[in-house]
């Protein structure tokens, strides 16, 4: 896969589109999994004043979600022999697990303080998996950046509603 002077997709197969539109189509459906189960219910939380406004959520998810499905494909098109790829499909495995931990523990369990751990622990894996995806693929770690931008505005808010703020 390509980019032409004009920023378009040149060079790509069918078969690559597909693959990568499987990719976000399977990190959507993970990663919106547990407010599917658990739900995402805030009305017991005391909004601090620079909370977004609600349906800044799932658009935000499904873009970040879908950045991240393209940012995996990319990684594993690059050829799962390969040691830095395994490294980096391993971080993306650790750091999703704790993204999809984190919805459980904040609205499920109601638990701000717990969420916060999970959430600082879920910063520093994404951190670390942009590190390994730029050892394959600078593109697939760029697109990283806003998810981790994010998560660090997410862990600032799940501060504040930790601490009444």
């Amino acid at each position: 896969m390509t980019f032409s002077v004009t920023g378009r997709l040149s060079n790509v197969s069918r078969s690559d589109a597909l693959t990568a539109l499987g990719f976000v189509v399977g990190v959507n459906a993970v990663g919106a999994s547990p407010s599917l189960v658990f739900g995402a219910d805030m009305g017991w939380i005391d909004r601090p004043w620079f909370f977004p406004p609600d349906i800044a959520f799932p658009v935000v998810w499904t873009t970040l979600f879908s950045l991240m499905g393209i940012a995996l494909f990319l990684v594993w098109r690059a050829g799962t022999k390969r040691r830095d790829v395994r490294v980096s499909l391993a971080a993306f495995a650790v750091q999703f697990t704790l993204n999809l931990i984190w919805t459980p523990v904040f609205f499920g369990l109601q638990r701000p303080d717990l969420g916060l751990i999970v959430i600082v622990m879920l910063f520093f894996a994404i951190a670390a998996t942009v590190v390994t995806f730029d050892r394959v693929d600078r593109r697939a770690a760029v697109l990283l950046v806003p998810y981790l931008v994010w998560v660090g505005f997410a862990g600032v808010l799940n501060y504040a509603i930790y601490a009444g703020v």
